[in-house]
């Protein structure tokens, strides 16, 4: 299928052509014939695979349609909620892209940012608002905004709004909107309490859901190196001074982790680059502008601050520490090998992270290839369920001598 037989006005056609996009990806295949029937939807896809074109394509194109048979007006017609700046950002981008060619107006709201500008643009009137919860709602509150006339919401990356704790704030914005629109829920994965939210606020949902080892990519090499934790930065050294080059993305746990490895990898003369929920707002756009324009050749960073950033042409990703939740692994790798480009995926698994391993083997349905040829080899462990809750101890909070017999180490 190509995108000019979908039934999207020729000023979108125009506008996605040129963005170079001629074929539809498999979750907008799906998704925009659902949303421009007007259903309500949920859609369960992992990071890069175009879930932003599958909501505001339709989105401008139903809005389009209100255009010619209603006045025109100043109120909110849709409204998205997403989690976190930089995703505001993006999905502004790129209803700003794809409406070009229309008169529609569309603007994003988001905290770390002068509330006055965004009160100035909101008083002239939008089309379409992106917004993250907590800004939403101050302003809402001081009478800045109105979600009277709204009548397609769209929630984005709901997984991670219930991670960050916004879902308590999801339901108040819900509840401000008319309890006569339309509703599309996007998120990488379904856990119980988006689904109770979804139950809560879809009457009759169609789901799509694009199953992780579908999105995968095939060009992208997986590649797994066992090794003591203590030695992970000096294979990343390695591996940076005679294996990878061009865009790299590093990620880390925590925001410490981003710190010290940035700090490392800069007194050995990389430009690197990095992002985490502690840094301001202006030092994370611009640690990611200066990675697209290639000043820092290497960007670092936490999974929750790079999650749903929209970065081009990566050419590795490092997973220096294992995800805990499989799904993440899969955000992860695919920010490279898009757009048919090869890319290639490395991850450094400590004794600790083991069962993490088995875990995304398992969703992927194959196992990643290990690497043996390296200075920090330590033999492969078997896999066995590991209970690390499960220690005893006697009353004085010791380790018991029966639990120190039973815990094995593999390297």
């Amino acid at each position: 299928m190509q995108f000019s037989e979908l039934p999207l006005h020729t000023s979108i056609l125009k506008a996605v052509a040129e963005e170079r996009f001629h074929t539809p990806t498999q979750v907008q295949e799906k998704a925009i014939p659902l949303v421009l029937a007007k259903k309500n939807v949920i859609v369960s896809a992992q990071t890069g695979t175009g879930k932003t074109a599958a909501f505001a394509l339709p989105i401008i194109q139903l809005l389009l349609d209100n255009e010619e048979t209603e006045v025109k007006d100043t109120k909110i017609k849709s409204l998205i909620v997403t989690p976190t700046r930089e995703l505001a950002i993006q999905i502004l981008e790129n209803f700003v892209s794809y409406s070009k060619h229309t008169n529609l107006t569309t603007t994003a709201v988001f905290g770390g940012v002068s509330l006055e500008p965004q009160k100035e643009i909101l008083a002239k009137g939008v089309d379409v608002l992106v917004a993250t919860p907590g800004r939403l709602i101050d302003l809402q509150l001081q009478g800045n905004i109105d979600l009277s006339a709204v009548e397609i919401f769209v929630l984005d990356e709901a997984d991670l709004m219930l991670d960050m704790g916004f879902i308590a704030d999801v339901k108040k914005i819900e509840a401000l909107c008319p309890k006569k629109k339309q509703t599309l829920l996007f998120s990488a994965t379904i856990p119980e309490k988006i689904d109770e939210l979804a139950k809560r606020i879809l009457k009759s949902p169609v789901k799509v859901e694009i199953n992780p080892e579908e999105t995968t990519a095939k060009n992208i090499g997986q590649l797994l190196y066992y090794l003591p934790k203590k030695n992970k930065t000096d294979l990343c050294l390695n591996l940076l001074r005679h294996m990878l080059n061009g865009k790299i993305i590093i990620f880390r746990r925590t925001k410490f982790g981003v710190d010290k490895l940035e700090e490392s990898l800069k007194k050995n003369q990389y430009k690197v680059t990095s992002i985490h929920g502690d840094k301001t707002q202006a030092i994370r756009n611009k640690a990611i502008e200066e990675f697209k324009n290639k000043k820092a050749n290497i960007l670092i960073a936490t999974d929750v601050a790079a999650r749903g950033i929209d970065i081009t042409n990566v050419d590795a990703i490092i997973n220096f520490d294992i995800p805990n939740i499989p799904e993440t692994y899969v955000h992860r790798i695919g920010r490279t090998g898009r757009a048919g480009k090869s890319g290639i995926a490395l991850s450094f698994c400590s004794p600790d992270e083991n069962a993490y391993i088995k875990l995304i083997e398992a969703l992927i349905e194959k196992p990643i290839k290990i690497i043996t040829d390296h200075p920090y080899i330590i033999e492969k462990p078997k896999h066995k369920k590991l209970q690390p809750n499960t220690i005893s101890k006697n009353k004085k909070g010791r380790k018991s001598e029966a639990s120190k017999k039973k815990k094995k180490r593999w390297y």
